[in-house]
C-alpha cells in the first residue's frame, strides 16, 4: 500500500510503499496530525522514515487489497 503525503509550498510529494493494514496507517497517520507530532513509518524494504506533520497538507493511503494484472481471471 503506498501512503501519499503532500505538503505546505512545494510541488513535491513524498510516497512511502509500506506493508501492512490501511487502518492502522490511518490511526497512526491521524493521531500525528491530530497532536502535531511525528509519524514514523517503515517500507517494505526495512527503511525507516519520520515525517513532520506541521506543513503536511494532505495524506492519500491506498488500497491494501493487492490488484490483478494481465487478463487472466476477469
Amino acid at each position: 500500500m503506498d501512503i501519499k503525503f503532500g505538503f505546505a509550498d512545494t510541488p513535491r510529494e513524498l510516497v512511502i510503499r509500506v506493508a501492512g493494514d490501511q487502518d492502522e496507517h490511518l490511526q497512526r497517520v491521524n493521531d500525528a496530525l491530530a497532536n502535531n507530532t511525528n509519524v514514523e513509518l517503515e517500507d517494505e524494504k526495512g527503511k525507516k522514515f519520520i515525517v513532520r506533520t506541521e506543513r503536511v497538507v494532505y495524506v492519500e493511503l491506498g488500497s491494501s487489497s493487492q490488484h490483478q494484472v494481465g487478463f487472466a481471471g476477469v
